[in-house]
C-alpha cells in the first residue's frame, strides 16, 4: 500500500477524479482510491459522484463556479474605512 498523500489541493483532487473517470473508472471505485490516497476526507462519496456527473456532462474547468447571491464577507478597504472613521470620536 502506497504512503497516503497528506498535503493536496482540491483542484489536484478533482483532476484526478477528471482522469480516472474518463479512463471509464466507476464512482465508488474512483472515490475508494482518493480515499487511499488522500485520506477519508479529500473528497466526499456524494462529491466524487457530483463531479463525475459534471464531467459527464462536459465540464472541463476544475475550479469553483462563482457562486450568486450575497458575498462571504464585506471586509474590503473602503469598509473598514468608513467604519474606523464612523467610530472616530474624538470630542473635538
Amino acid at each position: 500500500m502506497a504512503t497516503p498523500i497528506k498535503e493536496w489541493s482540491k483542484l489536484e483532487v478533482r483532476a484526478v477524479v477528471r482522469f480516472l473517470f474518463s479512463n471509464g473508472t466507476k464512482p465508488s471505485e474512483i472515490h475508494k482510491q482518493i480515499a487511499e490516497t488522500y485520506g477519508e476526507g479529500a473528497m466526499s462519496r456524494s462529491r466524487v459522484y457530483q463531479w463525475c456527473t459534471w464531467f459527464g456532462e462536459g465540464r472541463t474547468s476544475l475550479g469553483d463556479e462563482p457562486k450568486s447571491g450575497r458575498p462571504k464577507t464585506s471586509t474590503n478597504e473602503e469598509n473598514t474605512t468608513r467604519v474606523v472613521n464612523s467610530l472616530d470620536v474624538t470630542g473635538g
